[in-house]
């Protein structure tokens, strides 16, 4: 068995790339989810969607944004974590919270959030005088969280309504559950494996020390509480019959979502929404995408536009700051005249003061 694998990560290796195979999968998961769009809303009402979201209690959309803020505040816990990880104490939590809320906005958006969000936290974090290098060590433990606490929310999810990932993936309930009790294994193992003495990865100078147990607890407690606010975010949206456990819809949420992160498409879009309108069936179509417009615009959309904004008031800022003097500073001094200095006996002769005119010679 073991042969075999590393026959086919070979073959991976010089035959396709891994790179070729990451995008092939991309633009299969793509494809697929809008060829299910395209049967799906075919005979879509739109003055029904139009209806479903006027109708939506203005209630229901208010308490969808905290739970989507509540989301974003645990996201900056994040970089805050993977700063104090890396051994950047001096950075103060406002700077990690710029950082993550504004990375994380606009990396949800235009997609590729690897690139993307470390782009914005190399931009906000070399002013405290990281490297790229720190800033890749941020945004490995930044995704590290992540991934571990999709891999608690799922699998204990999946362990206890294995039907609910069967309506994303139409696996057998029976082998649902078994993945997930094997992430929940990995899981385990990795929190042991890091608690009995630290961890140190990575080669030629970039290296990180991987949280120890205790601290590798809290970081899936991290991951966990941002997960639950934006499935929360989502159950308050959806429509209220036929009633769906929040488990159950947390389970389809951090599917789909996970679906569009693989695709790489600027915001899952298409992806996302297929996956949810084909788990959750069994609701009326119309009010569905109604929510899922809702849900979009909250978490999508309008923290997109603040970071954008928040950026631009920064840009304008360190712009102005850096073309002004320094309290105190006394002004520049004026430019030394050309040529060598009077002597005060001269100062009278308007003939030295004068500027000399250029000499023009006389054609022959």
């Amino acid at each position: 068995m073991l042969k075999l694998v590393q026959s086919l990560r070979r073959f991976l290796d010089e035959s396709i790339g891994w790179n070729r195979l990451g995008l092939l999968l991309s633009l299969a998961i793509i494809a697929i989810a809008f060829i299910v769009l395209f049967r799906m809303l075919q005979d879509l009402e739109v003055d029904e969607v139009v209806d479903a979201l006027r109708s939506t209690p203005p209630s229901h959309i208010a308490l969808a944004g905290l739970a989507v803020a509540a989301a974003y505040f645990t996201l900056t816990f994040y970089d805050l974590f993977a700063l104090r990880t890396i051994g950047r104490y001096d950075v103060p939590y406002r700077v990690a919270a710029l950082a993550a809320f504004t990375s994380y906005s606009i990396g949800h958006n235009i997609g590729a959030s690897v690139f993307t969000g470390g782009a914005v936290r190399y931009r906000i974090y070399s002013a405290w005088g990281l490297s790229a290098v720190d800033v890749a060590k941020i945004c490995f433990v930044a995704g590290l969280t992540f991934w571990l606490g999709n891999a608690t929310v799922l699998g204990l999810g999946i362990a206890y309504d294995p039907l609910a990932a069967t309506a994303v993936d139409q696996l057998p309930p029976w082998l649902n559950r078994a993945f997930a009790l094997l992430a929940l294994l990995v899981v385990a193992g990795y929190v042991a494996w890091v608690w009995r003495k630290p961890r140190l990865i990575g080669r030629n100078g970039w290296t990180v020390t991987l949280p120890g147990g205790p601290l590798t607890l809290l970081q899936i407690g991290i991951g966990i509480v941002d997960l639950s606010f934006c499935a929360l975010a989502m159950w308050i949206l959806i429509p209220a019959e036929p009633h769906i456990g929040f488990v159950t819809l947390a389970v389809v949420f951090v599917s789909a979502t996970l679906l569009g992160f693989a695709s790489h498409a600027p915001g899952g879009i298409g992806v996302f929404d297929a996956a949810m309108l084909t788990a959750l069936w069994q609701f009326d179509k119309e009010q569905l995408i109604a929510g899922l417009l809702l849900f979009r615009l909250l978490y999508y959309f309008m923290p997109f536009g603040l970071a954008l904004a928040i950026l631009g008031i920064r840009e304008l800022w360190l712009n102005f700051a850096r073309n002004q003097p320094l309290a105190g500073e006394p002004p520049a001094p004026a430019a030394a005249p050309i040529g060598p200095p009077l002597a005060d006996s001269d100062a009278s002769r308007p003939d030295l003061l004068a500027t000399p005119k250029p000499r023009t010679k006389k054609p022959p």
